[in-house]
Parts: C-alpha cells; sequence; structure tokens
C-alpha cells in the first residue's frame, strides 16, 4: 500500500514538472499581470492618467499633475479621495474599486508616491507658506475687484477673454469644473497654458487668502442652471 502511495506521489510530481515544462507553455515572467497586481507606475499611469492628464503629466485636457507647485499644495490625502472618489459633476471619475472604479487603495498610493517622486520640488516651496487647499468660497462682489486687479489684464474686463486668455466666465466650462477646480486654478495657474499663480498674476503683488477665496466666489457665480439652454425670457422674444 504504501509503495502504491509513492508510486502515485512520484508520478504526480513528474506530471506536474512535466507541464511546465511543455513547449509553447509560457514561463512565470511572461505571464499577463491581473490588472489588481499591477505595481509599475508607467503602467497605471498610462492606462488610467494619461488619457486626461497628458503622458508626462501635462499636455493633456486637464490640469498638468507635473507641476511642482501643485504637489506642494496638494496633500497627499487630498489627492488620494480625489483619485479614490473622483470629484461628483465633473470630468473626474472615481478611480478606487471601492467606489466602481479599478483600482486598488495600494495601486492609488503607488501614482500619488511616483508622481512626487518624479516631479514634486519640495525644497524649492520649503518654509513657504501656502494658500490652504480647500476654503469657503468668499464675496462674489470684492471678488469682482480683486479679479480686476489680478486677472482682468489677462482673461478680459469682464471675464470673457483678453489678448492672453480666454474666457474664464464660460458657461459650458464653469459646469464641468468644480469650485476647488477653480481654486486650483487661481492658487496655482496652469504651468502647461501659461497661465500664473497666485504668486505671479501681477508683478510685486502676492494674492491674500481672502482675495482668493472671494475672486473664487466671483467666478462661481457666473454659473447657469442650464448651460447651453435658452432663458424662458429670450423664447418669449424669439417667438
Amino acid at each position: 500500500m504504501r509503495g502504491t502511495v509513492a508510486l502515485f506521489a512520484l508520478l504526480s510530481l513528474l506530471l506536474a514538472v512535466g507541464c511546465e515544462s511543455m513547449p509553447g507553455r509560457p514561463l512565470e515572467s511572461e505571464r499577463p499581470v491581473r490588472p489588481k497586481d499591477v505595481t509599475s507606475f508607467d503602467v497605471l499611469w498610462d492606462t488610467n492618467c494619461q488619457g486626461c492628464h497628458g503622458a508626462a503629466g501635462t499636455l493633456g485636457a486637464a490640469r498638468p499633475l507635473n507641476d511642482p507647485l501643485y504637489l506642494a499644495w496638494a496633500s497627499d490625502m487630498s489627492q488620494r479621495l480625489v483619485i479614490q472618489q473622483g470629484v461628483a459633476g465633473t470630468l473626474m471619475p472615481a478611480f478606487s474599486d471601492s467606489h466602481g472604479g479599478n483600482l486598488t487603495d495600494k495601486q492609488v498610493g503607488i501614482i500619488i508616491d511616483e508622481m512626487r517622486h518624479r516631479w514634486a520640488k519640495a525644497d524649492k516651496f520649503r518654509g513657504m507658506t501656502l494658500p490652504a487647499y480647500a476654503a469657503q468660497l468668499g464675496d462674489a462682489g470684492r471678488g469682482a475687484q480683486v479679479y480686476q486687479e489680478f486677472c482682468a489684464s489677462c482673461h478680459g474686463a469682464d471675464g470673457t477673454g483678453g489678448k492672453a486668455h480666454g474666457s474664464i466666465v464660460d458657461p459650458a466650462y464653469l459646469a464641468l469644473v468644480s469650485n476647488q477646480a477653480l481654486r486650483s486654478s487661481v492658487v496655482v495657474g496652469r504651468s502647461d497654458l501659461g497661465m500664473p499663480g497666485f504668486m505671479d498674476a501681477v508683478a510685486g503683488k502676492i494674492m491674500s487668502a481672502q482675495q482668493i477665496a472671494d475672486v473664487v466666489a466671483w467666478l462661481a457665480g457666473h454659473r447657469v442652471e442650464f448651460p447651453g439652454q435658452p432663458y424662458a425670457d429670450k423664447e418669449k422674444k424669439n417667438g
């Protein structure tokens, strides 16, 4: 009986070894990696991020993420929440598998860590006090004055576009961005578009926290309920 068991075990081992070495069978290193086991930043970025943020973190449809000022300003937790949960009412979807996406928390962490490793320049902003990442909207009335002082030279007196940059109050644009995205643009600017941030909009002047909150309120106040749709009074006039 023992001999039969030993023989069976030996045959099983030989069969297993034989199957592993069958012609055409891929080596372990050649076998595809399950999506949830991917740990390469390049693969994760190319698959999930570059479509909006660009192949190297810039020159995409969305904000550049290889901007050192942005990385100094937005904490790891802030970025983690945005990646995991997305931003409601905008084009930023949720990527975490716990929110309907396809990334694990570990993969989200890999993306954030490698972004900092590749693109952050922490020493450049060391000791500098940056505005808070998030804040309540300020006063839109005061924001109109702040806009004239810091923004009108590029975006036009009424925000509909100037010599340097286009409209910042276009209803279609405002319908696709959150208040936090507006705040990000004011604080950090858009390095890919040549738009300065809160420190460089006007030479020799730095926007205060209150001025930032106020001008964001002014921008947000230009949203319309149904962008692209005619209003009732216009329909009557055209009827």
